[in-house]
Protein backbone atom coordinates (compact mmCIF):
# COMPACT_ATOMS: atom_id res chain seq x y z
CA UNK A 1 0.00 0.00 0.00
CA UNK A 2 0.97 3.78 -0.64
CA UNK A 3 1.56 5.43 2.49
CA UNK A 4 -1.64 7.77 3.31
CA UNK A 5 0.59 11.44 3.17
CA UNK A 6 -0.53 14.33 2.53
CA UNK A 7 -0.70 15.65 -0.80
CA UNK A 8 0.96 18.77 -2.38
CA UNK A 9 -1.82 21.82 -1.75
CA UNK A 10 0.45 23.31 -4.38
CA UNK A 11 0.01 20.95 -7.29
CA UNK A 12 -0.35 21.65 -10.88
CA UNK A 13 -2.99 19.77 -12.90
CA UNK A 14 -5.07 18.22 -9.64
CA UNK A 15 -7.92 17.20 -11.74
CA UNK A 16 -10.91 14.98 -10.40
CA UNK A 17 -10.05 11.55 -11.01
CA UNK A 18 -12.75 8.68 -12.83
CA UNK A 19 -13.13 7.60 -9.38
CA UNK A 20 -14.66 10.53 -8.09
CA UNK A 21 -16.81 10.82 -11.05
CA UNK A 22 -17.78 7.49 -10.39
CA UNK A 23 -18.45 8.02 -6.71
CA UNK A 24 -20.80 11.59 -7.76
CA UNK A 25 -22.80 8.66 -10.02
CA UNK A 26 -24.26 6.87 -6.74
CA UNK A 27 -24.82 10.12 -5.00
CA UNK A 28 -26.54 11.59 -7.32
CA UNK A 29 -29.11 9.02 -7.48
CA UNK A 30 -30.09 9.27 -3.56
CA UNK A 31 -30.22 12.87 -4.59
CA UNK A 32 -33.23 11.95 -7.30
CA UNK A 33 -34.67 9.97 -4.93
CA UNK A 34 -34.93 13.12 -2.08
CA UNK A 35 -36.09 15.50 -4.97
CA UNK A 36 -39.10 12.68 -6.21
CA UNK A 37 -39.99 12.30 -2.33
CA UNK A 38 -40.16 16.35 -2.08
CA UNK A 39 -41.73 16.21 -5.10
CA UNK A 40 -44.59 13.66 -3.73
CA UNK A 41 -45.03 15.49 -0.59
CA UNK A 42 -45.64 18.89 -2.08
CA UNK A 43 -48.21 17.83 -4.93
CA UNK A 44 -49.94 15.62 -1.99
CA UNK A 45 -50.35 18.60 0.25
CA UNK A 46 -47.84 17.16 3.09
CA UNK A 47 -45.51 20.24 2.45
CA UNK A 48 -44.03 20.36 6.29
CA UNK A 49 -43.32 16.78 6.16
CA UNK A 50 -42.07 16.43 2.87
CA UNK A 51 -39.50 19.82 3.58
CA UNK A 52 -38.26 18.37 6.95
CA UNK A 53 -37.98 14.57 5.56
CA UNK A 54 -35.93 16.81 2.20
CA UNK A 55 -33.57 18.07 4.64
CA UNK A 56 -33.15 15.39 6.95
CA UNK A 57 -32.05 13.10 3.14
CA UNK A 58 -29.98 15.84 1.78
CA UNK A 59 -28.04 16.71 5.14
CA UNK A 60 -27.04 13.04 5.43
CA UNK A 61 -26.78 12.47 1.34
CA UNK A 62 -24.34 15.47 1.27
CA UNK A 63 -22.53 15.20 4.66
CA UNK A 64 -21.31 11.67 3.64
CA UNK A 65 -19.86 13.90 0.13
CA UNK A 66 -18.71 15.98 1.85
CA UNK A 67 -16.50 14.52 4.25
CA UNK A 68 -15.24 11.63 1.34
CA UNK A 69 -14.60 14.65 -0.72
CA UNK A 70 -12.36 16.65 1.37
CA UNK A 71 -10.69 14.27 2.65
CA UNK A 72 -9.73 12.52 -0.96
CA UNK A 73 -8.51 16.34 -1.92
CA UNK A 74 -5.42 15.68 0.69
CA UNK A 75 -5.31 12.17 1.15
CA UNK A 76 -6.06 10.14 -2.08
CA UNK A 77 -3.31 7.40 -2.90
CA UNK A 78 -5.07 5.80 -5.70
CA UNK A 79 -3.80 2.51 -4.24
CA UNK A 80 -5.96 -0.97 -3.95
CA UNK A 81 -6.77 -0.06 -0.83
CA UNK A 82 -7.99 3.58 -1.10
CA UNK A 83 -10.16 2.20 -4.30
CA UNK A 84 -11.70 -0.38 -1.99
CA UNK A 85 -12.53 1.69 0.64
CA UNK A 86 -14.43 4.47 -1.68
CA UNK A 87 -16.44 1.58 -2.91
CA UNK A 88 -17.52 0.58 0.67
CA UNK A 89 -18.78 4.28 1.00
CA UNK A 90 -20.73 3.83 -2.77
CA UNK A 91 -22.43 0.48 -0.81
CA UNK A 92 -23.28 3.01 1.57
CA UNK A 93 -24.83 5.65 -0.01
CA UNK A 94 -27.06 2.83 -2.12
CA UNK A 95 -28.28 1.94 1.08
CA UNK A 96 -29.29 5.22 2.14
CA UNK A 97 -30.79 6.46 -1.09
CA UNK A 98 -32.57 2.85 -0.83
CA UNK A 99 -34.28 4.43 2.54
CA UNK A 100 -35.00 7.73 1.26
CA UNK A 101 -38.65 6.85 1.07
CA UNK A 102 -39.12 5.69 4.40
CA UNK A 103 -36.71 8.66 5.91
CA UNK A 104 -39.71 10.83 4.39
CA UNK A 105 -41.85 8.73 6.94
CA UNK A 106 -39.40 9.13 9.88
CA UNK A 107 -38.64 5.40 9.37
CA UNK A 108 -34.38 5.32 9.76
CA UNK A 109 -33.45 2.38 9.68
CA UNK A 110 -32.15 2.04 6.43
CA UNK A 111 -30.70 5.61 5.90
CA UNK A 112 -28.85 5.17 9.33
CA UNK A 113 -27.45 2.24 8.13
CA UNK A 114 -26.63 3.68 4.77
CA UNK A 115 -24.91 6.67 6.71
CA UNK A 116 -22.93 5.15 8.92
CA UNK A 117 -21.38 2.53 6.82
CA UNK A 118 -20.35 5.22 4.91
CA UNK A 119 -18.66 7.04 7.58
CA UNK A 120 -16.99 4.14 9.94
CA UNK A 121 -15.48 3.74 6.34
CA UNK A 122 -14.12 7.32 7.12
CA UNK A 123 -12.89 6.30 10.61
CA UNK A 124 -10.75 3.94 8.87
CA UNK A 125 -9.26 6.19 6.13
CA UNK A 126 -8.57 8.19 9.06
CA UNK A 127 -6.56 5.75 10.97
CA UNK A 128 -4.64 5.25 8.57
CA UNK A 129 -3.79 8.30 8.04
CA UNK A 130 -2.89 8.54 11.70
CA UNK A 131 -0.52 6.13 11.37
CA UNK A 132 1.08 7.37 7.98
CA UNK A 133 1.38 10.81 8.08
CA UNK A 134 2.93 11.52 11.86
CA UNK A 135 2.73 15.44 11.55
CA UNK A 136 -1.32 15.28 10.86
CA UNK A 137 -1.75 12.45 13.57
CA UNK A 138 -3.41 14.16 16.05
CA UNK A 139 -5.75 15.90 13.35
CA UNK A 140 -7.02 12.21 12.16
CA UNK A 141 -7.27 10.62 15.44
CA UNK A 142 -9.10 13.63 16.36
CA UNK A 143 -11.28 13.09 12.82
CA UNK A 144 -11.35 9.38 13.49
CA UNK A 145 -12.73 9.80 17.38
CA UNK A 146 -15.32 12.15 16.46
CA UNK A 147 -16.50 10.18 13.37
CA UNK A 148 -16.74 7.34 15.67
CA UNK A 149 -18.82 9.19 18.70
CA UNK A 150 -21.35 10.57 16.36
CA UNK A 151 -21.52 7.46 14.47
CA UNK A 152 -22.45 5.63 17.99
CA UNK A 153 -25.02 8.40 17.90
CA UNK A 154 -26.97 7.65 15.11
CA UNK A 155 -26.67 3.91 15.93
CA UNK A 156 -28.45 4.73 19.27
CA UNK A 157 -30.63 7.21 17.74
CA UNK A 158 -32.52 4.33 16.11
CA UNK A 159 -34.00 3.55 19.47
CA UNK A 160 -35.22 6.99 20.16
CA UNK A 161 -39.48 7.39 20.50
CA UNK A 162 -40.72 8.66 17.00
CA UNK A 163 -41.72 11.92 19.50
CA UNK A 164 -38.07 12.77 19.96
CA UNK A 165 -37.08 11.78 16.91
CA UNK A 166 -36.31 15.39 14.73
CA UNK A 167 -34.50 16.86 18.15
CA UNK A 168 -32.12 13.98 18.38
CA UNK A 169 -31.38 14.24 14.51
CA UNK A 170 -30.91 17.73 15.26
CA UNK A 171 -28.66 16.98 18.34
CA UNK A 172 -26.63 14.23 15.60
CA UNK A 173 -26.51 16.80 12.58
CA UNK A 174 -25.00 19.35 14.67
CA UNK A 175 -22.73 16.90 16.30
CA UNK A 176 -21.27 16.00 12.52
CA UNK A 177 -20.88 19.40 11.41
CA UNK A 178 -18.70 20.38 14.80
CA UNK A 179 -16.35 17.39 14.49
CA UNK A 180 -14.59 18.63 11.64
CA UNK A 181 -13.97 22.48 12.98
CA UNK A 182 -12.84 20.57 16.72
CA UNK A 183 -10.69 17.68 13.98
CA UNK A 184 -8.88 21.24 12.08
CA UNK A 185 -7.93 22.81 15.14
CA UNK A 186 -5.24 20.77 15.58
CA UNK A 187 -3.87 21.31 12.06
CA UNK A 188 -5.39 22.01 8.77
CA UNK A 189 -5.29 18.85 6.52
CA UNK A 190 -3.75 19.77 2.84
CA UNK A 191 -6.76 20.32 1.11
CA UNK A 192 -6.43 21.73 -2.81
CA UNK A 193 -8.09 24.71 -3.12
CA UNK A 194 -8.47 23.88 -7.19
CA UNK A 195 -9.13 20.31 -6.70
CA UNK A 196 -12.01 21.44 -4.01
CA UNK A 197 -13.70 23.87 -6.45
CA UNK A 198 -13.51 21.71 -9.57
CA UNK A 199 -15.31 18.93 -6.88
CA UNK A 200 -18.12 21.16 -5.77
CA UNK A 201 -18.51 22.44 -9.57
CA UNK A 202 -19.16 18.39 -11.02
CA UNK A 203 -21.39 17.89 -8.42
CA UNK A 204 -22.92 21.17 -8.64
CA UNK A 205 -23.94 19.93 -12.62
CA UNK A 206 -24.70 16.52 -11.78
CA UNK A 207 -27.39 17.81 -9.23
CA UNK A 208 -28.90 20.20 -11.87
CA UNK A 209 -29.39 16.67 -13.68
CA UNK A 210 -32.81 16.94 -11.54
CA UNK A 211 -33.60 20.08 -13.00
CA UNK A 212 -33.10 18.78 -17.00
CA UNK A 213 -35.14 15.73 -15.78
CA UNK A 214 -38.23 17.96 -14.53
CA UNK A 215 -37.56 20.16 -18.09
CA UNK A 216 -37.60 17.09 -20.00
CA UNK A 217 -40.98 15.98 -18.45
CA UNK A 218 -42.48 19.32 -18.70
CA UNK A 219 -41.52 19.18 -22.49
CA UNK A 220 -43.57 15.66 -22.44
CA UNK A 221 -46.60 16.99 -20.75
CA UNK A 222 -47.34 20.16 -23.02
CA UNK A 223 -46.39 21.87 -21.06
CA UNK A 224 -43.87 24.03 -22.90
CA UNK A 225 -44.73 27.63 -21.11
CA UNK A 226 -43.15 26.25 -17.60
CA UNK A 227 -40.29 24.42 -19.71
CA UNK A 228 -39.47 27.48 -21.56
CA UNK A 229 -39.26 29.52 -18.62
CA UNK A 230 -37.55 27.37 -16.23
CA UNK A 231 -34.94 26.34 -19.05
CA UNK A 232 -33.95 29.74 -18.62
CA UNK A 233 -33.61 30.31 -14.73
CA UNK A 234 -31.27 26.87 -15.28
CA UNK A 235 -29.13 28.45 -17.56
CA UNK A 236 -29.62 31.71 -14.96
CA UNK A 237 -28.33 28.95 -11.71
CA UNK A 238 -25.49 28.02 -13.93
CA UNK A 239 -24.02 31.10 -15.13
CA UNK A 240 -24.53 33.01 -11.57
CA UNK A 241 -22.71 29.79 -9.85
CA UNK A 242 -19.66 29.39 -12.49
CA UNK A 243 -18.99 32.79 -13.71
CA UNK A 244 -16.50 33.65 -10.71
CA UNK A 245 -13.32 32.12 -9.62
CA UNK A 246 -13.56 29.94 -6.92
CA UNK A 247 -10.13 29.27 -5.85
CA UNK A 248 -9.25 32.28 -5.51
CA UNK A 249 -12.05 32.34 -2.21
CA UNK A 250 -10.49 29.06 -0.84
CA UNK A 251 -7.62 30.36 1.11
CA UNK A 252 -7.75 28.88 4.30
CA UNK A 253 -10.14 26.94 6.57
CA UNK A 254 -11.51 30.30 8.39
CA UNK A 255 -12.63 30.72 4.61
CA UNK A 256 -13.55 27.33 3.14
CA UNK A 257 -15.58 25.68 6.01
CA UNK A 258 -18.37 28.27 5.52
CA UNK A 259 -18.50 28.07 2.00
CA UNK A 260 -18.41 23.88 2.42
CA UNK A 261 -21.12 23.74 4.26
CA UNK A 262 -23.60 26.45 3.23
CA UNK A 263 -23.35 24.33 -0.03
CA UNK A 264 -25.41 22.20 2.19
CA UNK A 265 -28.18 25.39 1.24
CA UNK A 266 -27.49 25.81 -2.33
CA UNK A 267 -27.10 22.58 -3.61
CA UNK A 268 -30.32 21.22 -1.89
CA UNK A 269 -32.49 24.52 -3.09
CA UNK A 270 -30.90 23.39 -6.85
CA UNK A 271 -32.09 20.18 -6.51
CA UNK A 272 -35.62 21.48 -5.18
CA UNK A 273 -36.08 23.59 -8.03
CA UNK A 274 -36.62 20.51 -10.10
CA UNK A 275 -38.98 18.51 -7.79
CA UNK A 276 -40.61 22.63 -7.82
CA UNK A 277 -40.84 22.07 -11.46
CA UNK A 278 -42.50 18.87 -11.44
CA UNK A 279 -45.03 19.96 -9.30
CA UNK A 280 -46.08 22.68 -11.69
CA UNK A 281 -46.81 20.09 -14.65
CA UNK A 282 -48.21 17.09 -12.61
CA UNK A 283 -51.71 16.27 -13.78
CA UNK A 284 -52.17 15.16 -9.91
CA UNK A 285 -51.04 17.76 -8.07
CA UNK A 286 -54.20 18.78 -6.23
CA UNK A 287 -52.85 22.13 -4.60
CA UNK A 288 -53.37 25.53 -6.11
CA UNK A 289 -51.41 28.00 -8.56
CA UNK A 290 -50.00 29.61 -5.60
CA UNK A 291 -47.97 26.92 -3.92
CA UNK A 292 -47.03 25.57 -7.82
CA UNK A 293 -45.52 28.96 -8.29
CA UNK A 294 -43.81 28.93 -4.62
CA UNK A 295 -42.63 25.70 -5.26
CA UNK A 296 -40.25 27.48 -8.10
CA UNK A 297 -39.54 30.66 -6.51
CA UNK A 298 -38.77 29.56 -2.60
CA UNK A 299 -36.02 27.65 -3.98
CA UNK A 300 -34.54 29.56 -6.76
CA UNK A 301 -35.15 32.70 -4.20
CA UNK A 302 -32.55 30.37 -1.52
CA UNK A 303 -30.76 29.42 -4.11
CA UNK A 304 -29.88 33.10 -5.09
CA UNK A 305 -29.30 34.28 -1.50
CA UNK A 306 -27.02 31.27 -0.03
CA UNK A 307 -24.48 31.54 -3.52
CA UNK A 308 -23.91 35.16 -3.73
CA UNK A 309 -23.34 34.82 0.44
CA UNK A 310 -20.97 32.61 0.10
CA UNK A 311 -20.07 31.99 -3.35
CA UNK A 312 -20.23 35.17 -4.70
CA UNK A 313 -19.62 38.24 -2.23
CA UNK A 314 -16.06 36.78 -1.20
CA UNK A 315 -15.30 38.35 -4.44
CA UNK A 316 -15.88 41.94 -3.61
CA UNK A 317 -17.56 42.61 -6.91
CA UNK A 318 -18.84 45.74 -4.90
CA UNK A 319 -22.45 47.01 -3.22
CA UNK A 320 -24.07 47.44 -6.27
CA UNK A 321 -23.26 43.74 -7.56
CA UNK A 322 -24.22 42.68 -3.30
CA UNK A 323 -27.84 44.87 -4.34
CA UNK A 324 -28.75 42.95 -7.50
CA UNK A 325 -28.76 39.80 -5.68
CA UNK A 326 -30.95 40.87 -2.98
CA UNK A 327 -33.05 42.97 -5.17
CA UNK A 328 -33.52 39.56 -7.58
CA UNK A 329 -34.27 37.36 -4.22
CA UNK A 330 -36.91 39.98 -3.47
CA UNK A 331 -38.72 39.81 -6.50
CA UNK A 332 -38.25 35.98 -7.15
CA UNK A 333 -40.47 35.45 -4.30
CA UNK A 334 -42.77 38.59 -4.80
CA UNK A 335 -43.28 36.84 -8.32
CA UNK A 336 -44.93 33.72 -6.99
CA UNK A 337 -47.83 35.95 -6.25
CA UNK A 338 -48.45 36.90 -10.00
CA UNK A 339 -49.94 34.68 -12.30
CA UNK A 340 -47.10 34.32 -15.00
CA UNK A 341 -45.13 33.35 -12.24
CA UNK A 342 -42.47 31.16 -13.28
CA UNK A 343 -41.85 33.26 -17.04
CA UNK A 344 -41.51 36.23 -14.60
CA UNK A 345 -39.13 34.16 -12.46
CA UNK A 346 -37.28 33.77 -15.71
CA UNK A 347 -36.92 37.49 -16.54
CA UNK A 348 -35.31 38.08 -13.11
CA UNK A 349 -33.10 35.52 -13.53
CA UNK A 350 -32.40 37.01 -16.87
CA UNK A 351 -31.84 40.44 -15.74
CA UNK A 352 -29.60 39.33 -12.96
CA UNK A 353 -27.30 37.48 -14.71
CA UNK A 354 -27.43 40.68 -17.51
CA UNK A 355 -26.80 42.86 -14.70
CA UNK A 356 -23.63 41.24 -13.14
CA UNK A 357 -21.96 40.37 -16.45
CA UNK A 358 -22.17 44.79 -17.36
CA UNK A 359 -21.46 45.37 -13.34
CA UNK A 360 -18.13 43.08 -13.74
CA UNK A 361 -17.26 44.06 -17.59
CA UNK A 362 -13.91 44.78 -17.46
CA UNK A 363 -13.63 49.04 -17.79
CA UNK A 364 -10.70 48.99 -20.21
CA UNK A 365 -11.25 48.53 -23.95
CA UNK A 366 -9.17 45.32 -26.18
CA UNK A 367 -6.09 45.06 -25.41
CA UNK A 368 -3.55 46.84 -27.92
CA UNK A 369 -2.39 44.67 -30.49
CA UNK A 370 1.62 44.44 -30.54
CA UNK A 371 1.73 45.17 -34.24
CA UNK A 372 0.75 47.67 -36.15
Amino acid sequence: MIPMRARDTAEQHRVATPLELFFDLFFVVAVGAAAAQLHHAVAEKHLATGLVGYAIVFFAIYWAWLGYTWFASSYDTGDAFFRLMTLVVMAGIVILAAGVPKLFVQDFTLGVTGYVVMRVAMVIFWLRVAADDPPRRKTALRYAVGTTVVQLFWVGFLLVPAEWKLAFFVIGAIGDMVMPVYAELAGRTPWHPHHIAERYGLFTIIVMGENVLALVGAVSEGAYWLAGSALVVVFAIWWLYFDPPTPEILRSNRDAIPWGYGHLVILGSVAAIGAGIEVGFDPEAHVSALVKSMAVAVPVAVFVLTTWFLHIRPHGYGRRDDLCFVVAAVLVLLAAFTPVAVPLIAVIMALLVAATALLRAPRSSYPHSAHP
